[in-house]
């Protein structure tokens, strides 16, 4: 096999995993306003695909860097390494996605990544420094969530203290489509960046480019992917975020929506990729929590809290095992 067919390769499969985060991840960007009934699940989806494809104009590519050539060191991958890692990291999402458990597709291509190039060249290929803040924001991103989703819920719960619930509810209901684009907005900048990272990885280490910058079709092509794919819509998930973690209100939904934005913009902005599934998921047990703690069904929150825990080294298998059989293939 050429090098030019593996490198057409390894961008069409980036391109295919941004189309199943986007089908992945449709579920967090919706779920709110579904939930809240502001949005039919269809015109959600076309809402969320539209601003996840606007966020290309908008941010720029730190997230891509530290993807791309900061946690693995790029002069010890080949293509092989970068196809094993997606194709890892696509069955891990496929997996959960039967399971219904709304998990990282960030963290699968992560371990899938480091899975990969740790089968072809030893620990050595990682840059551990590198891994430090996104493993750190595993556990740190669902908390900033969490906290920002009870400061805006406190804070928004003072505002309208005065008001009469009907018209606090017509309000939100408005305000919640201004959240859910703000929210799609961070989705598509945090995600679609994962993928350049790994393209422009692939066109360096394959010799197209000579330094680490990602090309302007390559931002383009993977928000469009990722906005297909929260098109396509993974409506398994949409019941576990909307309906199974917290009961939502469009009121509590804003502030879920916007909590994770923040989070999700401050982040990509620091170039650290963070899960939007941690950090959404976050929002909503923060909302829930400041009502009350038995607002939150905790027994939902501990299955999805393993899961995310289990996804880096699950991954990594995975993206090893299909390092070896690539290797053993095209041999």
């Amino acid at each position: 096999m050429t090098s030019f067919t593996l490198l057409f390769m390894v961008v069409f499969v980036t391109l295919a995993f941004e189309f199943s985060n986007g089908w992945h991840d449709a579920a967090n960007s919706i779920a709110t306003v579904v939930s809240t009934r502001v949005l039919t699940p269809f015109r959600a989806v076309a809402w969320a695909a539209f601003w996840n494809f606007v966020a290309a104009f908008i941010f720029g590519t730190a997230v891509a860097k530290t993807i791309g050539k900061g946690m693995v060191h790029i002069e010890m991958v080949d293509q092989k390494v970068l196809l094993a890692g997606l194709l890892g990291a696509i069955l891990w999402n496929l997996i959960t996605l039967v399971l219904g458990l709304p998990t990282s597709s960030s963290h699968a291509l992560m371990g899938g990544y480091g899975g990969a190039a740790v089968a072809n060249a030893g620990f050595g290929a990682l840059i551990l420094s590198g891994w430090t803040k996104p493993v750190m924001f595993i556990f740190l991103s669902p908390i900033l969530g969490l906290i920002i989703g009870m400061a805006v819920t406190v804070a928004t719960s003072w505002i309208v203290r005065k008001q009469r619930p009907l018209k606090v509810d017509r309000w939100f209901r408005r305000l919640q489509l201004l959240s859910a684009a703000f929210y799609s907005l961070g989705h598509g900048t945090n995600d679609a960046q994962k993928g350049m990272g790994i393209i422009t990885a692939a066109l360096v280490s394959g010799g197209a480019l000579s330094t680490y910058v990602v090309p302007y079709w390559v931002i383009i092509c993977c928000h469009l992917a990722i906005a297909g794919g929260t098109m396509a819509g993974g409506w398994r998930v949409v019941k576990t975020m909307g309906q199974k973690i917290t009961k939502l209100t469009p009121f509590s939904g804003f502030a879920a929506e916007t909590a994770a934005a923040l989070t999700l913009i401050g982040t990509a902005q620091a170039g650290i990729p963070v899960s939007t599934t941690h950090v959404i998921t976050g929002a909503i047990v923060g909302v829930g929590a400041s009502r009350r703690i038995t607002a939150v069904r905790w027994g939902v929150t501990e299955r999805i809290m393993w899961a995310w825990v289990l996804t880096i080294p699950g991954a990594g298998v995975m993206g090893a095992l299909f390092y070896f059989g690539l290797r053993h293939w095209m041999h």
